[in-house]
Formats: structure tokens, C-alpha cells, sequence
């Protein structure tokens, strides 16, 4: 539903659906299947053929699992649906990249540096930018105590990092109140 309601006749063109779904392995590990659905509402002329309308233009997959420190194990993607047959399935295994990264620690600038421009799929990077968030709200309560703060004495990850949540505000005073700050007193110059 929009916003704003809007006061004329529209038309849906494009379609843009993603998706993530973790799941706890028997083993400690956690399985993280991600998906990005490109469909258009009408028929479109696409790379030599007519694509109709409801098909996908793109559907493309990425297989990730994770520890519980979110570091990934093993990674892999796929390509279901493409413009451009066979070319777009064509990066092999560039997603394997992903091995060894930490999903809270720089991730989505070394996916920029190891799978950005032609080194991988624009829309598979894309989908991997919204990973982190993702698997930890996944894991928020169970894996990660999202109260608590990490063994370091560091607060909660997520606080300081939206307006609901400044270490500073209403919220984290009432539901956070071992990490809540005052804020900085306004300076003036004179």
C-alpha cells in the first residue's frame, strides 16, 4: 500500500520481491537462502525472445551458511532466470568469494571490492548487501542477545545505528537503560 494515496490511475510495471530465510542446522551452523525476483506486468522484448508478462526477467539465488559467529562457511549462487541465456549464469563460482567473511564486521564493502563491476552479478551483489540484517534479525534472541552487549563490554550491536535506537533517545532509556547515555549538552558560541 503507498503512503500517500494516489489521486490518479496507476498501473504496476515492475516487480522487485526479495527474500531471506534462515534455518538452524542440527550441527551449530545456520543456513541462509536468499532470493531476488524480477517480474514485469506486461509482455517485454528481451534479448532476442518476448519475455511474458508475469515471468521472470531475473531470478537468481544466493546459498549461504553461517556459524554463530555470522562468519560464512561455504557460499554458492544461482541463476534460474536471466536476459542474457547463458551469459548472466556464467560467474561460476564468484560467490564462493563470500567464504570467510564476517556478516557484522566490513562485510558489505568486501563484497564491493571482491564481486563489484564484472567480477560478479550486479543483482546477486545487490541481494548480498541485504544479508547482515537479515540473518541478525534471524538471530536476534537466540543467538545473538540483543540486551546484552558482546562479552567485551560493548553495547548491544544495534544500538546507535537508527533513530529509534541513539543510545541518547527515550527508547534505549526505557528498554536499555545499562546502555542509555545522556545526550551532549547543546554548545553555543558566543
Amino acid at each position: 500500500m503507498p503512503a500517500v494515496q494516489p489521486s490518479i490511475t496507476r498501473r504496476p510495471l515492475h516487480r522487485r520481491a526479495f527474500d531471506v530465510q534462515v534455518f538452524a542446522r542440527d550441527d551449530g551452523l545456520f543456513d541462509v537462502e536468499a532470493s531476488l525476483i524480477d517480474t514485469k506486468s506486461h509482455d517485454v522484448p528481451l534479448a532476442g525472445s518476448l519475455r511474458k508478462a508475469g515471468d521472470p526477467i531475473h531470478e537468481m539465488r544466493l546459498h549461504l551458511t553461517v556459524d554463530p559467529t555470522l562468519t560464512i562457511t561455504a557460499a554458492s549462487s544461482e541463476t534460474l532466470w536471466m536476459p542474457y541465456v547463458p551469459a548472466c549464469g556464467t560467474h561460476g563460482d564468484a560467490y564462493a568469494q563470500l567464504i570467510g567473511l564476517n556478516l557484522l564486521k566490513g562485510f558489505r564493502q568486501a563484497v564491493g571490492e571482491r564481486l563489484g563491476s564484472t567480477r560478479g552479478c550486479t543483482h546477486l551483489t545487490e541481494l548480498s548487501q541485504i544479508l547482515p540484517t537479515a540473518v541478525i534479525q534471524a538471530m536476534a534472541g537466540s543467538v545473538i542477545d540483543p540486551r546484552e552487549g558482546d562479552g567485551n563490554g560493548n553495547p548491544p550491536f544495534q544500538l546507535d545505528r537508527c533513530h529509534a535506537l541513539r543510545r541518547d533517545g527515550a527508547t534505549v532509556a526505557q528498554f536499555y537503560p545499562r546502555w542509555h547515555r545522556c545526550a551532549e549538552p547543546a554548545t553555543t558560541d558566543s
